[in-house]
């Protein structure tokens, strides 16, 4: 007699979620089987966030059911996901920064022995084997606010893995990683469905779908489009279906200058100290270019950007501004009228927004001094410069009086980026732009960046997806345990070279396969 195979883990029978007048899933069937790790993919905005919270318990379905392993669940509330063996890693990183590693892993509730009572010592010595058992290497009593952001969302999903779910969902959780963390979670994610746990993994990055997953779901406009296994579809027909369009050109032309002698660097650094790792770095951007910074985690990339933006001091060497010396203690002198170097870091929504406000104060914020009429502001004014700002990076007008934490990730960023044009930079640092932002919003990016240095404007650009450096950057630096190991020219960048360099040995010209981080 042959066994009847088991049901889906997860199926959703026409689902549909609506927020007031938006609709942000409607009508959505598809099912994820047990044991699989199932990729769901799609615009920022396209409903996938939805999906994760409806699952997670966070809200719940106007129309339509959700079925765990075959069985018709009401999922009202986080306890109710918890007790059907569903677990979260968000994108939104829900670390309480204040409280140490350890605090973090037992939230919301932690394991409690006889009669309710939590003995702190035999938990933490459990977490501690956790930790070990994940190859992680980490402080339980540090205090979670002063890691890394990558770390950050290691611990997330540790903690998500604590709890032995029998569905893990994972919000987007390479946007914070490169390197040997996406290695590592691609471990992670292979032991857990080998153990028969079910996996449900946003992202953008088709190499890590393509290696971590067998099947996969698309969400358009908050819409089924379509789903099966991945290597059922080419990248290109996965674009397509993602935007609805194909994308001619994924990165835009670089602009050839035809000048015998290079214009005068508009930002230097000479012999530049900062931070725990950076030593005595020389790099000059001009006008009119984009110059890319390729390094992987922890190699003083971090450390270049903040001290070219005042935001941790330089402990050594110098930083120049149009040919004179300058001295940058804090971002209020970046940001004057005689430097207009503008920042966006690599955490928008801890370090680029105020989620609470409007899209007009945060793109203001900056410089709001230049829209105040005798000590009060000019709101006709200011909304009138950040609007066309926002018509310039195709924010909807909406933007100008709505919360910036009710946009998606992708519109988050062009406020972000919005703020420092309105600023009227010359400079902008630019610190790995495209994290957890989809493929349609990305060549919008890349557009805006192009266009920006082809206007005379200078970007110092970071990212942890190699092809972008290589199609993007008109000269590469790469940093080595915080000092500069290759400095590449156009025609001399590609892959290969690059993570040559990265790795500690030489840029070695050539092609290479795959993405590296």
């Amino acid at each position: 007699m042959s066994r009847s195979s088991p049901p889906p883990a997860i199926t959703f029978e026409a689902v549909s979620k609506a927020f007031g007048a938006t609709k942000a899933v409607t009508d959505v069937s598809f099912s994820v089987a047990t044991g699989a790790a199932h990729a769901l993919l799609g615009e920022n905005g396209a409903g996938k966030s939805t999906t994760m919270k409806l699952l997670s318990g966070l809200i719940e379905p106007d129309a339509g059911q959700i079925r765990i392993d075959g069985d018709l669940r009401r999922l009202a509330s986080p306890k109710d996901a918890h007790r059907a063996g569903i677990r979260t890693a968000f994108q939104e990183l829900t670390l309480v920064r204040d409280l140490s590693v350890l605090d973090n892993m037992l939230l919301p509730t932690a394991p409690t022995g006889w009669l309710g009572t939590l003995k702190r010592r035999s938990v933490a010595q459990r977490v501690a084997a956790h930790f070990e058992r994940l190859r992680m290497a980490v402080d339980l009593h540090a205090e979670a606010g002063r890691l890394d952001l990558a770390m950050r969302q290691k611990i997330e999903i540790a903690r998500a893995l604590f709890r032995d779910p029998r569905i893990l969902l994972l919000d987007e959780p390479t946007s914070a990683l490169a390197g040997g963390d996406v290695d590592w979670l691609g471990r992670i994610i292979a032991d857990a469905t080998s153990r028969g746990v079910t996996v449900l993994f946003i992202s953008h990055r088709m190499p890590e779908v393509r290696a971590f997953c067998e099947s996969m779901t698309i969400l358009r406009n908050g819409r089924h489009i379509a789903s099966g296994a991945v290597c059922d579809f080419s990248d290109d027909e996965v674009v397509e279906l993602i935007i609805g369009r194909s994308l001619d050109q994924t990165f835009p032309p670089r602009r050839r200058t035809s000048a015998a002698v290079p214009p005068a660097p508009v930002l230097e650094t000479r012999g530049l100290c900062a931070g725990p790792k950076l030593r005595d770095v020389d790099l000059q951007l001009r006008p009119g270019e984009i110059l890319g910074v390729a390094a992987l985690q922890g190699m003083g990339q971090l450390d270049l950007f903040s001290a070219c933006f005042g935001a941790v001091p330089a402990t050594g060497g110098e930083i120049w501004v149009d040919d004179r010396p300058v001295h940058l203690s804090t971002p209020a002198d970046a940001l004057h009228p005689s430097l207009r170097i503008g920042f966006l870091p690599e955490d928008r929504k801890t370090q680029g927004l105020f989620l609470k406000l409007d899209g007009t104060t945060n793109a203001s914020l900056p410089v709001i001094g230049r829209f105040r009429r005798g000590g009060l502001i000019d709101g006709e004014a200011e909304r009138a410069a950040t609007e066309a700002v926002f018509s310039v990076v195709d924010v909807s007008p909406v933007a100008s009086f709505t919360e910036a934490g009710a946009f998606s990730g992708g519109n988050q960023q062009k406020i972000a980026i919005a703020k420092w044009l309105v600023a009227e930079s010359r400079v902008l640092l630019l610190f790995d732009p495209t994290r957890g932002i989809d493929v349609g919003t990305k060549h919008q990016l890349y557009d805006l960046m192009r266009a920006f240095a082809d206007a005379g404007g200078a970007v110092l650009f970071h990212s942890t997806e190699i092809p972008e450096l290589v199609h993007l950057s008109d000269r590469v630096v790469v940093l080595y345990e915080g000092r500069i190991a290759a400095r590449l020219e156009t025609d001399e960048i590609d892959e290969r070279a690059i993570m040559g360099a990265a790795l500690g040995g030489a840029a070695m010209p050539g092609p290479v396969a795959g993405v590296a981080a």
